[in-house]
């Protein structure tokens, strides 16, 4: 199975059913980002009818964000390669974005019909980011803009790989790997910004973002049991293993305790670019 395989396969099963039964919690919990990434599209825009094209759109909450922000006579559209995760996002506040199961590195989009291309952690998964980049760079107006929102590097995101440090003993789990594709994969900023380069865009810029989030800490052995490399992991064992895992994670998660919340910062880039 190639990486696009890989990835479609992830995200139409165990991945994007886990972030569909969390959709609530995750959308809470990154509402600082959302609002960050919403801010930007919106200083970027400069028609009176713009076209967004929001790429690895999930479960919809950053598209509508959008929409609503910039009102009925924008386009707003959501493009995500996981079925279960369109379908939720369409049952949301109909009318004001539209939603497309499709892969936005390969999707045949209209030549120039984007004013902004906005991802919240979606432009990571690609299997050839040169060629995904130039796709999303056709599909943009000239003097259009992209503006991404991507991890930092797991060493300034310690909340974010405890799950699979803390499971090593119980789980054969392996570690996030900056080289493919994967929530690392544009941490590297002379990596990220040379990529975009080569897709063709220009004026490509990386500032460094932390943003609070926090997560209810009843919600956590869900989120930990659930999704990245322990959540596959553990999808296919049976409940008692599940158990098992989740009360050993249960502690290393300690540091972020705050009352009933776990609070952590978000380390990330803000990407942009011009068309």
């Amino acid at each position: 199975m190639d990486a696009q395989q890989e990835q479609t396969s992830a995200w139409n099963g165990t991945g994007g059913n886990a972030w569909v039964r969390l959709q609530p919690v995750l959308d809470a919990m990154y509402a600082g980002i959302e609002e960050l990434l919403v801010d930007r599209v919106a200083a970027a825009v400069t028609g009176p009818a713009p076209v967004v094209i929001d790429v690895g759109c999930g479960t919809g909450a950053t598209t509508l964000a959008i929409a609503r922000r910039l009102g009925p006579a924008a386009s707003c559209r959501g493009v995500d390669l996981s079925e279960p995760m369109v379908a939720l996002a369409r049952t949301r506040e109909p009318g004001p974005a539209e939603f497309l199961v499709a892969d936005a590195a390969r999707h045949p989009f209209p030549p120039g019909e984007a004013d902004v291309i906005a991802s919240r952690f979606g432009v990571m998964f690609f299997d050839d980011p040169v060629a995904a980049f130039a796709n999303l760079r056709a599909a943009t107006r000239p003097g259009g803009s992209l503006r991404a929102i991507v991890w930092r590097g797991a060493a300034e995101n310690p909340f974010m790989t405890r799950a699979v440090e803390a499971a090593a003993p119980l789980l054969d789990v392996a570690p996030y790997d900056p080289d493919v594709p994967g929530p690392f994969a544009l941490a590297d900023t002379d990596r990220a910004l040379g990529l975009l380069r080569a897709a063709g865009w220009s004026t490509v810029t990386a500032d460094p973002v932390d943003v609070a989030c926090a997560l209810p800490a009843g919600a956590l052995d869900a989120y930990v049991g659930a999704l990245g490399p322990v959540g596959r992991a553990l999808a296919s064992r049976d409940e008692a293993t599940r158990d098992r895992v989740v009360e050993h994670l249960r502690p290393a998660f300690d540091e972020f305790r705050v009352g009933d919340d776990i609070r952590f910062t978000a380390a990330c880039w803000l990407l942009g670019a011009r068309a």
